[in-house]
């Protein structure tokens, strides 16, 4: 029998009978009981955040956690006291959080993301718990610099470019608007690759950022969850179910990381899941004599959290990315469904209970607690969980909730799917096809038996709707399978999320607006009360209060704070300011400022004379073909050209200086784009050694770009290259960051930019190039790159590239990206937007000299900025999506504490 024919004869619980909810006076007495417990658990751990307090505790961990003698300890033993006596500040306000979210009931947010891209912890704690200047403070009476201290922690390598940013600035507007919300990742070892720049190429070396004690995750030693991969599924007929068997298995060990809210003494919980082998070594390989078999099986199931994102160009590498997106939603949906569980509210009454009620969690016992043995009524379970899927990379998690509620439940397969489709949401980053996961099945089949048999189900049952909704269409029905045929089957995830959620939202406007028209047309056209959007946005904590402090003193003397806490959008108060001098002066001053701190770093790193009052014309995110560093590129060689000829207008007496910066990591594997650093640095080389250019143009590679370096870049520029070809960028989040800190962009109508432009005026943003249409046009009519070197500028920069001016050494080293642009035929259109790009960049440098037009545009685009909180985008989450309560002024401190003779 098929797995169709037998999931059809399972008992079938049905959704008609109404589910328990508790009494008002059931919700009363829990509410009192939770009250008085928050009284009594903290009763006595007493507030330390005066100077005195600080020293004090600073003192105690350097002596009795550390054990060492403050006269003699390294800077390092500085920072780990000084995170210690943060984390016990902390530490209060995380359990009493817990616990004012279980007083107060309601729906959980749980945001999976295989990303989260945190940068460092410290200051951001400090800023957020409004404590800054108060740990300064003590620091300075123990003669040390903070900002010294600070510099030794490494950033978090847990992300790989924006997607992991977003996820970490929407945790922290999760804590910011009194969320009950947990983000589950995993915890690489090794994270995204720490990038050398050898002779001008790219080199990636491990980036072991825990090599260090981590002094902000709490292991939970408790909450150990086993982990099953390959084996085989049999039918189980008294049972009557199926069973996964002959697995082998993986641990899981939780750690937690505070997500500490803005001045509102709630502190949510970050989850990362670690591998470790389900035992210490097979002792029969031992006594064999086979002890390093024995280790390598160990360390072969560690590996699933060695590394991020490894290079996927072999079997082997797909297969472990494969276990690591199985292995962080398997043990995020049991955390889920345990913590569930554990809500009493929702538990029934004796009389109520049936055997159907009650979920076996694998790798538990059904007597290990009264938790897991309490009878649940799961059909509550969508109003009290909401999950959240970044991307396709958690999509494992719907077939394997179906499994946990089939298999282990024992719930008909309609009930099962229902609470499934209600619990899931699912957002899409990307508008290129080839960036969606498509796994094949024969991996998936290996890997995990018994999902493979839930998708085929998902797939029969959603293709068998299609039918019902458009007969006779059976073309519509192939493109909509979940398993695309082929030469290698294979198994598209977002049509898997799309279909296991009950939302789908794109990025941006433009982003979502095309997902509808194209990517997932079918899918609209099928159910279009599905899809939203939901632009993006960054938290102004890390990416103003922070990195900006001057910037956001002066926002706050003019407008008040509101806007960084629970009001983003009076923000748009700080328009009034774009004619007052006064402001505007000062809003220079402050720019300068930071230019000359990044100047001062970039010059002792490079060795480079940097001229502080040229354009910082900055370039920051991942190397990848459709984000167009080579236009930037192009356009700094043009200026060399221009400097170096001396003609007309464009003598160096006229010439606006520029420094242009360029930063951001390839992908390992990704061969065209490392040789697009090769040949950023390559052009640097020549650029900053002609004693004929001086300090009027420079051109510079950032090697290492990461949120650190962001923090210091993003303050001090003047011009954000947002570039992408139009129809590529799903939204950006870069683009925000500079906007928020000053700095006015270039940019074609792509992603965010588009709304961007709308809020602050297209007269203070440098918008240029084909827009969708256009390049869907000129795809259909045979783009010709070939017509773009009409212009004299553009031809000489291709034949320098080709014929190896900036590469004397090896003159066809860069012969496969010219033949990308021109053989190859532009696919990105590099060529074709060069002149407008061009153009529109001497436009900038004329707004450049006079200071009154160039920083009244900067205030209407910090000011403007207000849209692009990601507070507004987590409030729409929270209104459109989720449905849950906000507590937006945060956790009032104020409860009284006492002491109690109650017993548990």
């Amino acid at each position: 029998m098929n797995a169709s024919g037998r999931q059809k004869q399972r008992s079938r619980s049905s959704f008609v009978s109404v589910r328990y909810i508790p009494t008002d006076e059931e919700e009363e007495q829990h509410r009192e009981t939770e009250a008085q417990n928050l009284r009594v658990s903290l009763y006595e751990i007493k507030n330390i955040e005066t100077i005195l307090n600080l020293v004090e505790n600073f003192n105690r961990h350097l002596h009795l956690t550390l054990m060492v003698d403050r006269f003699h300890s390294s800077r390092q033993e500085y920072y780990l006291a000084f995170s210690q006596a943060l984390r016990d500040i902390l530490a209060k306000n995380w359990i009493r959080t817990q616990q004012f979210y279980q007083m107060t009931g309601g729906k959980r947010v749980y945001y999976l993301s295989l990303e989260f891209y945190i940068g460092r912890y410290m200051r951001n704690t400090l800023i957020n718990l409004d404590i800054n200047e108060e740990m300064t403070r003590a620091a300075e009476t123990l003669n040390i610099k903070l900002n010294d201290i600070e510099q030794l922690e490494d950033d978090a390598a847990l992300g790989n470019g924006g997607l992991g940013r977003l996820a970490a600035c929407f945790l922290d507007s999760m804590a910011t608007l009194g969320i009950p919300s947990y983000g589950y990742g995993l915890r690489y070892q090794f994270g995204i690759f720490k990038q050398q720049i050898v002779d001008g190429w790219q080199v990636e070396v491990p980036d072991d950022w825990l090599r260090q004690p981590m002094p902000w995750e709490i292991r939970r030693v408790q909450n150990e969850i086993h982990i099953h991969f390959y084996g085989k599924v049999i039918w189980n007929a008294s049972a009557n179910h199926f069973q996964w068997t002959d697995y082998e298995t993986v641990i899981a060990q939780a750690y937690d990381y505070p997500v500490p809210g803005y001045k509102n003494n709630i502190v949510n919980t970050m989850r990362l899941f670690s591998a470790k082998a389900d035992c210490d070594f097979n002792f029969k390989s031992f006594n064999e004599g086979e002890y390093i078999n024995a280790v390598m099986e160990r360390n072969k199931a560690e590996r699933i959290t060695c590394v991020l994102y490894p290079n996927d160009n072999i079997a082997e590498g797909r297969e472990l990315r494969l276990k690591q997106e199985y292995f962080l939603i398997a043990a995020s949906l049991h955390d889920i469904l345990r913590r569930f569980k554990s809500e009493k509210r929702w538990q029934k009454p004796s009389n109520q209970e049936t055997k159907n009620d009650t979920l076996q969690l694998p790798g538990t016992k059904s007597n290990e607690s009264s938790v897991e043995s309490a009878s649940v009524d799961f059909k509550c379970m969508p109003d009290m969980v909401a999950i959240q899927l970044n991307d396709t990379h958690p999509s494992l998690a719907i077939p394997e909730m179906m499994r946990l509620l089939l298999d282990y439940e024992h719930l008909s397969w309609d009930d099962a799917w229902y609470i499934t489709v209600h619990c899931f949401a699912y957002t899409n980053h990307t508008l290129m096809p080839e960036a969606i996961e498509r796994w094949p099945v024969q991996i998936i089949e290996k890997l995990l038996p018994r999902h493979l048999q839930i998708i085929y189900e998902i797939n029969v049952r959603h293709l068998k709707n299609v039918r019902d909704h458009f007969p006779f269409d059976e073309d519509r029905v192939r493109r909509m399978s979940i398993i695309e045929e082929g030469p290698i089957q294979l198994i598209n995830m977002a049509y898997l999320s799309i279909i296991g959620s009950h939302t789908v939202n794109g990025v941006a406007q433009i982003h979502s607006k095309l997902l509808c028209e194209s990517m997932f047309k079918d899918f609209y056209e099928l159910t279009p009360e599905k899809f939203q959007n939901k632009t993006n946005g960054v938290t102004f904590r890390r990416w103003l209060a922070l990195c900006n402090p001057d910037l956001f003193s002066l926002i706050v003397e003019c407008i008040g704070e509101q806007f960084i806490r629970n009001d983003y959008q009076s923000l748009q108060l700080f328009h009034r300011y774009a004619s007052d001098k006064n402001i505007l002066s000062r809003i220079q001053q402050i720019k300068i400022k930071n230019k000359l701190r990044l100047a001062r770093m970039l010059e002792d790193e490079y060795h480079i004379d940097i001229n502080v009052e040229s354009i910082f014309d900055v370039q920051i995110k991942r190397i990848h073909e459709y984000k167009r560093a080579l236009l930037c590129l192009l356009h700094a060689i043009t200026l060399y050209n221009r400097l170096k000829n001396d003609r007309g207008e464009n003598k160096q007496s006229s010439f606006v200086p520029r420094t242009i910066i360029i930063g951001g990591k390839a992908a390992p594997g990704y061969a065209i784009a490392k040789k697009i650093i090769k040949l950023i640095n390559d052009v640097a080389l020549v650029i900053n050694s002609d004693p004929h250019i001086g300090n009027r143009l420079k051109l510079l590679f950032v090697k290492n770009y990461r949120v650190t370096a962001a923090e210091y870049i993003i303050p001090a520029a003047d011009l954000s290259e947002q570039i992408s070809l139009a129809g590529t960028e799903a939204s950006g989040t870069g683009n925000m960051k500079f906007m928020l800190n000053g700095a006015l962009t270039i940019g074609t109508l792509d992603g965010a930019n588009i709304e961007m432009r709308e809020e602050c005026g297209p007269e203070n943003m440098y918008t240029f190039g084909f827009t969708v249409e256009d390049v869907q046009r000129r795809r259909q009519q045979s783009y010709d790159p070939y017509e773009s070197l009409k212009n004299e500028e553009l031809r000489l920069a291709i034949d320098q590239i080709r014929d190896g001016y900036f590469s004397p050494d090896d003159r066809s080293r860069f012969h496969d990206i010219i033949g990308a642009l021109l053989i190859g035929g532009d696919h990105w259109m590099v060529l074709g937007d060069y002149q407008a790009y061009v153009d529109k960049q001497s436009e900038v440098s004329r707004d450049f000299l006079n200071p009154q037009i160039w920083y009244s545009k900067c205030i209407h685009n910090i000011a403007a900025a207000a849209k692009f909180s990601s507070d507004r985008t987590i409030e729409e989450y929270v209104n459109d999506i989720w449905h849950c309560q906000m507590h937006k002024n945060g956790r009032s401190d104020n409860i009284k504490e006492e002491n109690s003779t109650i017993t548990s």
